[in-house]
Formats: C-alpha cells, structure tokens, sequence
C-alpha cells in the first residue's frame, strides 16, 4: 500500500458581472510609449476576438474581495467533499495581488489571504495552517504539488487548495490586454488515501525560466503619460510569452506522462490554464507531435476562455469544478481516467500533474 493524494471535493465561483467585448467599443487604447493606434477600437476589439477567442469574460462586483471569492469557492469544496471544516491541516491560498479594493488598486495581504479565508471559514483548529502561494498563474497547480507533499509525508490527512484572483483590478485601463483578464476563484480538497495501484496524483514536475524570462509579465504605471506614476498595473510581453509557452510547456507536460508510464493515448482529458485559446491548441498540438502523432482527439482539451477570459490561478481549478458539476457540455471526467493538469505564467514557471481520477 502507497500513500497517495486525492481531490475529493471541489468548488468554484463565476463573478456575476458579465463584460462582452462590444463593452470595449470606444476605449482609448494606446501603444507602450503613449501613442495611438491608427486603427479604430472597434477594429482593435474584433482582432483580439480573432486572435484570442474570447468574447466575454466575468468581473467581480464591486463589493467583493479576492478573499470573498476564495472563500466562496472554499465552502463549495468542503460542502462537496462532505468534511468537518476542522479536520483541514493546510489552506493554501494561490494568488498575486491580494485583496484590491475596487476603488483602490494596491495590493493588501496583511493578514494573508489564507488566513483571511481560514477565518472566514471559523476554523478554529490551531494546526490548521494557513499560507500564500504567489506563484504566477500556475499558481493552483504548484499548491496541489505542495498539498500533495505534506500529505504523502504524513503531514496531515486534508488540505484546501485555492486559486483565487481579481485581475480585473490590475488591469491598465488603456492596454489593449486588459481585454484578456477575468476574476475568478476555484478550490478542491485534497486528501490522502492508501492504494496498492496509482491514484490521484501520481507524478509532477516544475519549471522555472528567470535568467532571461523573469519580465515577461510585470508590473508599471499606465501606457497613458497623463495617469499617476504611482499606480502600477499588470503588463505582458505577450509574443515572445507565447513562443516561451510553445518551446516548453509540451516538454514538461510530456515529461509526467513518461515519468508516469504512460502513453499520450490514456490521457482522457487536458486541463489547462488558459489565456489563448489558440496558444493552448498550438501547446497541444507540439505535444502530440513530440509523440510522433497528429491525431489530436476531439474534446481532449475542454477550454472556457472564449466565455470566463484569463482568470490566472482560478482558471484550473473553476474548469476542474465545472467539469465535474457536469456544466460543460459533452466534458466529463470518470473514474481510472488519466487527466493532464498544466499551467504557465509568470516568472515564467510552468508545472505539469499526472492525475488518475480515484
């Protein structure tokens, strides 16, 4: 008998407000040096449909909190897996700004957000531990990673992984990219289970690339001269990010397959963060062809960009949820199947898990 680490619940919540991408009809975007575009934002819109596919995407309202929304998820995930709040060993909390008000855009984790959550859950165990996880958007996959240490050490039986993010308030009011971003949040239990066969995750690895890419996203004032120089908002190299993503992300995710002795053909299902509905098809494809295949099955990868936008940390975990509350038509997941959890983002870091659904 092995110790292993299986998700037993999960919960997620979609912010109510929906932003359709005609809500962008009229903005003034401006290129990085503070000029204009010669093409009409309508045009710039329509482009960024074609490219990305996103058509709408959700934002929190303004009385919520990254915090709330964690938290909301969090009680999803614990009502589904049918446990005592109290029997959680570790909170852990993936995210990279906090809690930003709607009217204020700096960054508050003080107390952390895991902390945050822990005592809007009322959990009063003390060995309960609560902890931040800034870590890009692979953020939720690098905390199952850590849960699922401290778990196969016999550091506690049950952890709450979270990804919670508002992007929307991060966001350069003219930066063509701002178009990209959502708010979100998703989580699962995590507990450990003996098995004499494999079972939830079963291998893992990380990468991290910050010699010549650490400032592929980061943080500066506004394209726009005229906005104050102390307000600092979330900025991309999005080609050069996209060429990353492409070069590396199917070496890693290949990596746990074999490490796992597996082939590419028991692999039910891709669950991948998204920011580019066409990047992660390009992420797919390169796989496959690492493999000597081009026959890429339909509905492997089930994607939700094109309707919830980049949510960072909470786009796994709430495409995880939907899958299994049986919300996304014609996906679902069952038990024995082989399931690929992936992500890459800033720092740039990617993570890959080689899950086998109990």
């Amino acid at each position: 008998m092995a110790l292993y680490s299986v998700i037993t619940g999960s919960g997620s919540y979609l912010p109510t407000h929906i932003v359709t991408n005609e809500a962008f009809h009229g903005t003034t975007f401006l290129d990085k040096d503070g000029s204009g575009f010669p093409k009409s934002s309508e045009e710039i819109v329509e482009r960024f449909e074609q490219i990305t596919t996103i058509k709408e995407r959700r934002y929190v309202t303004d009385d919520l909190l990254c915090s709330d929304i964690a938290t909301i998820a969090a009680k999803a995930a614990i009502a589904d897996a049918g446990i005592n709040v109290e029997d959680i060993h570790h909170i852990i909390v993936a995210h990279n700004w906090g809690d930003i008000k709607s009217d204020n855009n700096r960054s508050d984790q003080v107390p952390t957000i895991a902390s945050r959550v822990k005592h809007n859950l009322g959990i009063e165990n003390p060995d309960c531990i609560p902890y931040d996880l800034p870590f890009g958007c692979p953020g939720w996959v690098q905390g199952l990673i850590h849960a699922n240490y401290f778990l196969r050490a016999g550091d506690g039986t049950c952890a709450l992984v979270i990804g919670a993010e508002t992007l929307s308030r991060v966001v350069d009011p003219h930066d063509r990219d701002k178009m990209l971003y959502a708010d979100g949040a998703g989580a699962v239990i995590l507990q450990a289970r003996e098995s004499d066969s494999p079972v939830g995750i079963v291998t893992y690895k990380t990468r991290s690339d910050t010699k010549d890419h650490a400032y592929l996203l980061w943080q500066q004032k506004s394209f726009n001269p005229d906005m104050p120089d102390d307000e600092l908002y979330l900025k991309m190299n999005g080609h050069t990010l996209y060429k990353y993503a492409l070069g590396h992300v199917p070496e890693v995710v290949k990596h746990t397959i074999d490490q796992a002795g597996i082939g590419l053909g028991d692999i039910s299902k891709v669950l991948i963060h998204q920011a580019n509905a066409k990047m992660d098809e390009a992420i797919l494809q390169r796989l496959f062809k690492l493999y000597h295949s081009k026959d890429v099955p339909a509905q492997l990868m089930p994607l939700t960009v094109g309707w919830l936008g980049n949510s960072s940390v909470a786009t796994v975990p709430t495409l995880y949820d939907l899958i299994m509350k049986g919300q996304l038509e014609g996906q679902h997941m069952s038990p024995g199947d082989w399931i690929i959890i992936a992500s890459v983002g800033a720092g740039m870091n990617i993570n890959s898990i080689v899950y086998k659904m109990p």
